[in-house]
C-alpha cells in the first residue's frame, strides 16, 4: 500500500478521497488554487500545496505544477478524481514516466476508450452491440450529410474526443444538419482541441443505463450493477438511481455481462463505467461510451453493492487483487442520488456563487449520506463547476428511497446562495418520476416546461 497519495482535484470528490485514504492508513496531499485556499479538502488533508491562480488552466489543469507538488511532497501516487485531468492520457503517461502511480487505467487504454471511434471499433471486436453510425471521424458537412442519409434521421452528432455533454447535437433532418454540425464542431474544438465529429443514429425513446466495473492488475474484472442516469438536462445528469426500474433480471444480466466483456477485452484496470443506451421500444441496448474514471454518481452503487469504490481504486493501483469476487456481491435495496448545484433553475440554471451564510445538512437515520465540501462561511468560487453537494439515500425499495430523499431535501437548508434543492424536490415528486416512467428526453421536454410555467 502507498504511504502517501496526492489528490489532483477539489470539492466533494477531493474530500471523499481524503476520507477513503485515511481509512486505509494512507497520508494525503491536497493541491489547491488560490481561490480554494480555505476549501475543506485543504483543511482535511495531511499536507496541502498551492498549485496556481484561480483559473483551472493555471492550477487544476497545470500538469507540471501538480507533478512538481507530488515530487516535492514524496507522494507515490496521484488520484485524479473526476473532471480536470482524470481522463487525460498525457497526464497519465507523465505520471508513468516519473514513476508516480496514476490511480486509474493506463494511458494506452485511456487513449483507446477515450476516443469514440476507437472505442466503437474495440466494442465490435469484443462482441458488444453498438449503434449504427459513422465508421470513422467526420470532418466536413458534406461527409455528414452523406452518412446521415445512409443511417437515417434522427441522428446524434458527438465530438469524437469529447465527454461531459460537450459537442453534442440532436439533428432531426437535413435542414438542421449543417448549422448543428458547425456549432458542435466549434464547441468540441474549444473544449477538447479537436473538432472531429462522430455520427450515430439516435435511439429514441431511450434510457441511459451505465454499468460500474472494477478491474485489477491480476486479470480479474467484475461489475457492481447498473445505474439509471436518464434524468438529464442538456446531456448533464441531474438525478441517478440504482437499480434501474426499466430492466428486469434477464436484461440486467445481459447488460452487466456485456460491460464486463467490454472492460476485460481492453485489459481495463481500476474503476470505470460502461455506458449504454437502452431502446425501450425494442429492448435492445447499445454501447455508447466508456468513462475511464470514478463517476460523480458512484455512491448509489456503493449503497446497493456494499463496495467502497474509492478504496478499491487505491488498493488496485497499489497492486492488490480485488477485495471481492463477483459471486460474493449481493445487491440490496434501492439508492438515489440528487445533485445539489449552486444555480437558479428559474433563470436558465444560471450559476449562483457566493458566501454560504448559514448551512444545515440533512443527517440521521439509516441509509442517508451527503457528500459535500461546504461549510457555513465558505465562499463558493465562480471559477468551477456549480455542484456543491450530493444527497444519496438507500431504502429497502424504491418507494422508501424516494420518501427518504424527500425528507432529506426538505431538511437541507442553505442560505446566501441560490440552489436547485426545490427543483429536485419537485422532480422526485413528479408522478412520472415516482412511477419510473421517464426517458432521456423527459426532463427537458416534459418536466421543465411545466416547472417553468408555474411562475
Amino acid at each position: 500500500m502507498f504511504n502517501k497519495i496526492l489528490i489532483a482535484n477539489r470539492g466533494e470528490i477531493a474530500v471523499r478521497i481524503v476520507r477513503a485514504a485515511r481509512e486505509l492508513g494512507v497520508e494525503t496531499v491536497a493541491v489547491y488554487s488560490e481561490a480554494d485556499r480555505d476549501a475543506l479538502h485543504v483543511a482535511l488533508a495531511d499536507e496541502a500545496i498551492c498549485i496556481g491562480p484561480a483559473r483551472a488552466a493555471s492550477s487544476y489543469l497545470n500538469m507540471n505544477n501538480i507533478l512538481s507538488a507530488a515530487v516535492a511532497t514524496g507522494a507515490q501516487a496521484i488520484h485524479p478524481g473526476f473532471g480536470f485531468l482524470s481522463e487525460n492520457s498525457k497526464f497519465a503517461r507523465l505520471c508513468e514516466e516519473m514513476n508516480i502511480k496514476f490511480i486509474g487505467p493506463s494511458a494506452s487504454v485511456m487513449d483507446m476508450m477515450g476516443d469514440k471511434i476507437n472505442a466503437r471499433a474495440e466494442m465490435i471486436k469484443a462482441g458488444v452491440p453498438v449503434t449504427p453510425g459513422s465508421k470513422g471521424e467526420v470532418h466536413t458537412t458534406d461527409e455528414a450529410v452523406k452518412i446521415a442519409e445512409e443511417i437515417g434521421y434522427p441522428i446524434m452528432l458527438k465530438a469524437s474526443a469529447g465527454g461531459g455533454g460537450k459537442g453534442i447535437r440532436k439533428v432531426n433532418n437535413v435542414e438542421e444538419l449543417v448549422p448543428a454540425f458547425e456549432a458542435a464542431t466549434a464547441e468540441a474544438k474549444a473544449a477538447f482541441g479537436n473538432g472531429a465529429m462522430f455520427i450515430e443514429r439516435m435511439i429514441f425513446p431511450a434510457r441511459h443505463i451505465e454499468v460500474q466495473i472494477l478491474g485489477d492488475q491480476h486479470g480479474h474484472t467484475i461489475h457492481l450493477g447498473e445505474r439509471d442516469c436518464s434524468l438529464q438536462r442538456n446531456n448533464q445528469k441531474v438525478l441517478e438511481e440504482s437499480p434501474s426500474v426499466a430492466i428486469g433480471h434477464t436484461l440486467r444480466e445481459k447488460i452487466c455481462t456485456a460491460a464486463v466483456k467490454a472492460a476485460a477485452h481492453v485489459g481495463y484496470e481500476n474503476a470505470g463505467t460502461i455506458e449504454f443506451l437502452l431502446d425501450e421500444t425494442s429492448g435492445n441496448f447499445y454501447f455508447m461510451e466508456m468513462n475511464t474514471r470514478v463517476q460523480v454518481e458512484h455512491p448509489v452503487t456503493e449503497f446497493v453493492s456494499g463496495v467502497d469504490i474509492v478504496k478499491e481504486q487505491i488498493r488496485i493501483a497499489a497492486g492488490s487483487e480485488l477485495s471481492v469476487k463477483q459471486e460474493e456481491i449481493v445487491f440490496k435495496g434501492h439508492a438515489i442520488e440528487c445533485r445539489i448545484n449552486a444555480e437558479n433553475p428559474k433563470f436558465n440554471f444560471a450559476p449562483s456563487p457566493g458566501k454560504i451564510t448559514s448551512l444545515f445538512l440533512p443527517s440521521g437515520g439509516v441509509g442517508l449520506r451527503v457528500d459535500s465540501a461546504m461549510y457555513a462561511g465558505y465562499t463558493i468560487p465562480p471559477y468551477y463547476d456549480s455542484m456543491i453537494a450530493k444527497v444519496i439515500v438507500h431504502g429497502e425499495n424504491r418507494f422508501e428511497a424516494l420518501m427518504k430523499m424527500q425528507r432529506a431535501l426538505m431538511e437541507f437548508d442553505i442560505e446566501g446562495v441560490t440552489t436547485n434543492i426545490d427543483f429536485q424536490l419537485e422532480l422526485i415528486a413528479d408522478p412520472y418520476v415516482v412511477a419510473g416512467d421517464y426517458d432521456t428526453s423527459f426532463l427537458g421536454n416534459v418536466f421543465l416546461p411545466e416547472y417553468l410555467k408555474e411562475d
